[in-house]
């Protein structure tokens, strides 16, 4: 790999872990706490990027994007169930 490259996409091994890390049973990929967390691995990933190329607008746009749908899910685990969205917020070490 090259020097000052980052890759932006999360691998399937990166994936797995991320989802074993946060699946409420076993084969859960679909929890909003599944989802969230996988937003903010490739959010994470993404910003690291755009340090090194500032003038990529389109893939800001698309941080842009992944982090409006990481709050929508979120507001909606807060509706839903506040305890686990204290614990899903805490894990991810966000602000709200």
């Amino acid at each position: 790999m090259q020097e000052g490259v980052i890759k932006m996409a999360l691998d399937t091994t990166a994936k797995q872990e991320v989802i074993k890390k946060f699946a409420q049973a076993k084969g859960d990929t679909g929890s909003p706490e599944v989802q969230a967390a996988l937003l903010s691995e490739k959010i994470t990933k993404l910003a690291e990027h755009l340090k090194l190329h500032k003038k990529d607008n389109h893939s800001r746009r698309g941080l842009i994007s992944m982090v409006s749908k990481r709050r929508r899910l979120l507001f909606y685990l807060q509706k839903k169930d506040p305890k686990r969205f204290q614990v899903i917020a805490k894990k991810l070490a966000l602000s709200k």
